[in-house]
């Protein structure tokens, strides 16, 4: 007889229990925790539906996030999850996970959404629509720091050591300021929209010790940074950036290491480098690092919309967007971009 499972809405009540299983589930990734929620609600407004799957006994056994971004320019997506490298159902059995599955896509033909999409790690839906824009870097940590660092192709381990040279240090910083700084100086540079000061903040208040901003000063000046998320032996240096001075420092590089370093010697073994789209800088500084890119599956299921649309900067629509973003005095790009991207997803 085929296990009955009953789904539910994770309320506050049920966010311990949620956490429980991310953290024992193979499937889960830092982005199925319970604290993202509050993120897509606080920081974006964005409704959600964070699912899950129980037995009658009451054990979690697969979780599904799900938020909803509406936007007059982008359309109308129920994602798992927005702004997030990965999401989609996370289960300890098929069974279990085609509950919160079909729920899920109940859910959108109710909201009448253009489509439904997941962010896999893995395939899951060989029927859904696919896009293969992006690709993740993911290599495993030796626990020796010189070993790590022997690791790094040759060229790209020059450029780590001219950071040294430069006399650049590395500081875990108590706030988010000095980081977003950097951040808002390197995403204006790439003619990109960027989330507000108070998303950062927010992240450190939800994840506490699990999100943490490394700095990189120079005669006593922080000129990158980079915040990164924790989970089990991973470490994810998620959102960074940095003006032209760590540019001619080899300031990145220097940054990226010393996140690598200290998470080597704190004991965790999986470098997680992020997602990257296909012909870009940062596919290219990635594969320079010694990492290879794993194919990210993201599947959509068309609902209202007859298509999907291109809402990428590599589209040539968004090129004189971009152009024209990156003529803005920042301080106009620093206050219209988070009503901006709270669309994108």
């Amino acid at each position: 007889m085929m296990p009955h499972y009953t789904v539910g809405l994770m309320g506050s009540q049920d966010r311990a229990r949620w956490d429980a299983f991310v953290h024992r589930c193979p499937d889960a990734t830092f982005f199925h925790r319970a604290g993202w929620q509050q993120i897509m609600e606080e920081s974006f407004s964005h409704p959600t539906w964070f699912m899950y799957a129980a037995s009658a006994q009451g054990d979690i056994h697969a979780v599904l996030p799900l938020a909803q971004v509406r936007s007059r320019l982008f359309g109308n997506t129920l994602c798992s999850l927005p702004f997030c490298v990965y999401g989609g159902i996370a289960a300890d059995n098929r069974d279990a996970a085609d509950a919160v599955d079909q729920a899920a896509q109940r859910l959108a033909a109710r909201l009448q959404v253009d489509h439904l999409e997941y962010r896999h790690l893995r395939p899951h839906h060989a029927s859904w629509l696919h896009r293969d824009t992006y690709a993740t870097f993911r290599k495993r940590l030796h626990a020796d720091e010189q070993t790590n660092m022997l690791a790094i192709p040759r060229k790209q381990r020059a450029m780590v050591r001219k950071g040294m040279a430069a006399g650049l240090i590395s500081i875990v910083e108590a706030g988010t300021d000095r980081f977003f700084d950097c951040y808002a100086r390197s995403m204006h540079h790439l003619g990109t929209p960027m989330f507000n000061r108070r998303h950062f903040k927010l992240l450190q208040q939800v994840f506490a010790d699990d999100c943490e901003v490394l700095g990189v000063e120079h005669g006593g000046r922080t000129v990158c940074a980079v915040l990164s998320f924790r989970f089990r032996e991973q470490i994810l240096p998620y959102y960074g950036g940095g003006g032209e001075q760590a540019r001619q420092l080899a300031a990145n590089d220097f940054m990226y290491w010393e996140v690598m370093r200290r998470a080597c010697n704190a004991g965790y073994t999986l470098f997680d480098f992020g997602r990257s789209k296909y012909g870009t800088g940062s596919f290219a500084f990635k594969k320079n690092w010694g990492f290879e890119p794993e194919p990210l599956h993201y599947d959509y299921q068309l609902h209202r919309a007859r298509h999907l649309k291109e809402v990428q900067p590599l589209n040539p629509h968004y090129r004189l967007m971009i152009k024209a973003w990156r003529m803005l005095p920042l301080s106009w790009a620093n206050l219209i971009g988070p009503h901006i991207v709270r669309q994108l997803g």
